[in-house]
């Protein structure tokens, strides 16, 4: 599970970011099965440019549904 705390950073930055915000809101938006299967390529991509370890601990939190679902409700839709 992940944590509150985690979540909060991720939804700062993107209140701090308008282009974060812009990608959380698409990502979020998506059904859970295309949101995992879309960000499962991202990861592989990203670990083949050794990102960081946050960077792919984020990727992984927004394959949550539960997390997304935060994400959604405090950013609003895409658009």
């Amino acid at each position: 599970m992940i944590g509150q705390d985690y979540v909060e950073a991720i939804i700062q930055a993107a209140e701090h970011d308008a282009s974060i915000a812009r990608v959380l809101r698409e990502i979020c938006a998506l059904d859970g099965a295309v949101r995992a299967d879309a960000l499962e390529l991202v990861g592989a991509h990203l670990r083949t440019q050794a990102a960081a370890g946050d960077v792919l601990e984020c990727v992984r939190a927004l394959r949550d549904d539960a997390v997304a679902r935060r994400i959604a409700e405090r950013l609003g839709p895409p658009g």
